[in-house]
């Protein structure tokens, strides 16, 4: 079972599944990202996210480019060993940056670098 917690502040968006994200419940991980297309700086937060399946990773990347197309910045927050591992191994870190803490993922959104 996934729930997602979406929310909005002045500074920016946060999107934090809270579950396992798999081929069961990627859709609707996938329609959460997707409300958050338009948002100008988006927080995905998986510290709530004990396994995401290749599945869940491809619905992550899509809602990513969701929000790239529309000139928005993303960071992820993840303080989980094995998710963190698994980000790193695919490469998934070259792509957005990936933040072992909230603090850091909120700094990576207000200051992006231009290589990521």
């Amino acid at each position: 079972m996934l729930e997602v917690e979406n929310e909005t502040t002045e500074d920016y968006a946060t999107c934090r599944p809270v579950g396992e994200i798999d081929a069961y419940t990627v859709g609707q991980f996938r329609e959460a990202l997707t409300e958050h297309a338009e948002a100008p700086k988006l927080l995905i937060d998986l510290s709530q996210v004990p396994f995401i399946d290749s599945a869940g990773l491809g619905a992550l990347i899509g809602g990513i480019r969701r929000v790239r197309e529309n000139q928005g910045i993303v960071a992820v927050f993840c303080d989980r060993e094995a998710l963190i591992r698994l980000l790193h191994t695919t490469g998934f870190d070259r792509i957005v940056p990936v933040a072992e803490s909230l603090d850091a993922a909120v700094d990576a959104l207000n200051n992006p670098s231009d290589d990521a």
